[in-house]
């Protein structure tokens, strides 16, 4: 299954092989992501596009009533082009990213949630096994804790998306599981509204991912990640579960790397991993906490990494930020494959608890 959302990986350096681990140790800072080309231009006018779509619509099945309510006519909206092509390319350092997204107003808001939620969080760790604080943690990175979903008309949103070309076949799959949403019951066409990009919902979820992850916790009939709370945050921890969600552990810590750690890191040939998402890749494969130990690597603080059986990679920010991360850290990096977005959640969960 594809990621809930695909984009830039802000705040993360592309590596070439052979300089891997120098590259990932020295911390390099105010990284371009820069563009080698113009974004392509849609080959065909938008409305041959969309009765070549309708036409593939109606072939796959889907009800002719439903595709013309939500199809027939509809026009691409330019803002939606605008937002995907405009995404920031130059890395803001990860301490100014933080100060936008961890602020007192969130932290405050995400503890009265907690206090709020006590019970229907309990139920959820119970049924999912995943910590609350992560789930608080990802529902305000998300929407504000269901205060910000988005208002733009999901399927104009998504057509307009899987006509131009840069992410063509992504989008066209979830304009379909849209279309699947609505045809199954799941919601009426009208009411599904979100962000520029398809994500819908207090969760944010793809069309894709709602299919796949979103759930009934409410018992009402109807899996309603828009309104219900339930619904949403058990949603959320379903979605972490699928993605390997190891039960009572945590994410990582960051860590302190010496030069004298670096050149041992390097001298063991410990590699970046090969598959895997963008960001995934962009991690060294797991070790043993023990072995990081007998590398050199300590806490930030400088005290010794725990001793539990665990396996860690090392990531770095490439502003001075390098951390070791579980397999749970990976779990995040399901939900947006990308370390600013991982960590932000992560340390959020982290001021939660």
């Amino acid at each position: 299954m594809a990621p809930k959302k695909q984009g830039a990986d802000n705040g993360y350096v592309p590596m070439r092989k052979g300089l891997i681990l120098a590259v990932l140790l020295t911390a390099l800072s105010g990284v371009l992501f820069a563009q080698s080309t113009a974004p392509a231009e849609p080959a065909v006018p938008f409305d041959v596009w969309l009765a070549e779509l309708i036409n593939e619509a109606n072939e796959r099945g889907y009800n002719e009533a439903l595709v013309n309510d939500t199809l027939a006519g509809i026009e691409p909206l330019p803002r939606v082009i605008q937002a995907d092509r405009s995404q920031a390319e130059l890395t803001p350092g990860l301490d100014r990213y933080l100060s936008t997204r961890i602020t007192r107003t969130v932290v405050n808001r995400g503890r009265a949630q907690a206090k709020e939620n006590r019970t229907l969080l309990s139920r959820i760790e119970g049924e999912y096994g995943v910590q609350r604080r992560f789930v608080l943690s990802i529902w305000g990175m998300e929407s504000r804790f269901g205060r910000v979903t988005g208002r733009e008309p999901i399927f104009r949103a998504l057509a307009t998306l899987a006509w131009e070309p840069r992410r063509a076949s992504f989008f066209r799959g979830e304009l379909f599981d849209a279309l699947t949403m609505v045809q199954r019951k799941h919601i009426e066409a009208k009411s599904m509204t979100g962000s520029w990009a398809g994500a819908m919902g207090q969760t944010q979820f793809m069309p894709s991912s709602y299919l796949k992850y979103a759930v009934d916790f409410d018992k009402d009939g109807r899996r309603d990640i828009w309104k219900s709370v339930p619904d949403a945050l058990a949603s959320i921890a379903n979605y972490l579960k699928g993605y390997g969600w190891q039960k009572g552990e945590t994410w990582g810590r960051e860590v302190k790397v010496s030069d004298k750690a670096r050149e041992r890191i390097i001298e063991a040939g410990i590699e970046m991993r090969k598959e895997g998402c963008f960001a995934i890749r962009n991690m060294t494969e797991p070790k043993k906490l023990a072995e990081w130990t007998k590398l050199g690597v300590v806490r930030a603080n400088g005290r010794p990494l725990p001793k539990a059986a665990m396996d860690a990679s090392l990531v770095t920010t490439g502003d001075n930020h390098t951390f070791l991360v579980y397999k749970n850290y990976e779990a995040l990096l399901g939900y947006n494959c990308a370390h600013y977005y991982a960590l932000s959640v992560a340390m959020l969960a982290d001021r939660l608890q």
